[in-house]
C-alpha cells in the first residue's frame, strides 16, 4: 500500500507539462513573480518532506519497518521529492511527494489494518497543519517584535517565505484531505464509514479515482481548494497576530 502521492499515466503527465509550462511562461514575463516562486521553493520542500517523513513515523509506530527498511523514516528531502508533484505544488499550490509504501499486515494486533491506515493517511495532512500553525506563531512574533527589520529588504523576504510555507503546508495538507482515492482522505473516510457505505465507497474505488483525475485536470478543483486554503492562511496568520498582540 502507499500512501502520500499517486501513479500517473502518459497522458496525465502531459497535461502536467502543459500546465506547468503555461504558468512558467507568466513567471519568466513577470520578475515579481519570478521572485516570488524562487521564494516559495523552501515551502514546498518542507511541506513535502514533513508530509512523507508523517507517513512513515507512523507506520513505523504502528508496527510495520517497511518504511524504515526503505529508508524513509528520515527528514532528508530528496528520500521523499517526487518531481511533477513538487512541481505541481510550486505552481498550482497542491501537489505530492513520492508515496511511502507500507505493509498493513505489520501492524500491532492492537489495532485493525482499517484504522491503521486511517492513522497513518491522516499523519500527512496533520503535520502540514501543525506545521503552518508553528509557521503562523514565528510570522505573528516577527510581526510584533520585528520593528525595522520588518520593513527592511531582508525582513520583507524572510516574511514572504515563511508566509509561502504556511500557504503550501495548508494546499497540501488540505488537498490530501479530499475524500477521494488514491488521496490521504480517503483511507481516513474508509476507516469512519458505516460497513455498508464502506463496502460501496471501496468497491466503486476506480470510478471515483476517475472522479479526482477529472476535478484535477479541470479547474474545478482548484474553484473549491483555491478559497478554503486562502481562508485558511488569512485566518491562521490574523488569529496567530491578535493572540501574540494580546500577550505582548
Amino acid at each position: 500500500m502507499f500512501f502520500g502521492g499517486f501513479g500517473m499515466n502518459s497522458w496525465m503527465i502531459i497535461l502536467v507539462i502543459i500546465l506547468i509550462a503555461e504558468n512558467l511562461r507568466y513567471y519568466l514575463y513577470s520578475p515579481g513573480a519570478l521572485l516570488a516562486l524562487v521564494l516559495s521553493i523552501p515551502g514546498v520542500i518542507i511541506a513535502m518532506t514533513f508530509h512523507e517523513f508523517a507517513h512513515a513515523w507512523m507506520a513505523d509506530r504502528l508496527g510495520d519497518d517497511t518504511p524504515r527498511r526503505q529508508g524513509r523514516l528520515t527528514l532528508n528531502p530528496f528520500k521523499h521529492m517526487e518531481p511533477i508533484g513538487m512541481l505541481m505544488l510550486l505552481f498550482a499550490g497542491f501537489g505530492w511527494g513520492r508515496p511511502v509504501q507500507i505493509n498493513s499486515n505489520n501492524f500491532n494486533r492492537t489495532i485493525t489494518i482499517r484504522k491503521g491506515n486511517a492513522l497513518v493517511a491522516l499523519a500527512g495532512p496533520a503535520i502540514n497543519l501543525i506545521l503552518a500553525i508553528i509557521f503562523s506563531i514565528i510570522y505573528a512574533f516577527i510581526f510584533a517584535f520585528g520593528g525595522t527589520f520588518l520593513i527592511s529588504q531582508s525582513g520583507q523576504i524572510v516574511s514572504l517565505i515563511i508566509v509561502n510555507i504556511i500557504s503550501m503546508n495548508v494546499g497540501l495538507g488540505v488537498f490530501n484531505l479530499i475524500p477521494l482515492p488514491p488521496l490521504d482522505g480517503s483511507k481516513i473516510l474508509v476507516a469512519l464509514l458505516p460497513s455498508r457505505q464502506r463496502d460501496w465507497f471501496e468497491s466503486h474505488e476506480r470510478i471515483l479515482y476517475i472522479v479526482f483525475i477529472i476535478l484535477w485536470i479541470t479547474p474545478l478543483a482548484s474553484l473549491v481548494i483555491s478559497p478554503i486554503i486562502k481562508l485558511i492562511n488569512t485566518g491562521l496568520l490574523n488569529l496567530m497576530v491578535w493572540i501574540v498582540g494580546l500577550l505582548v
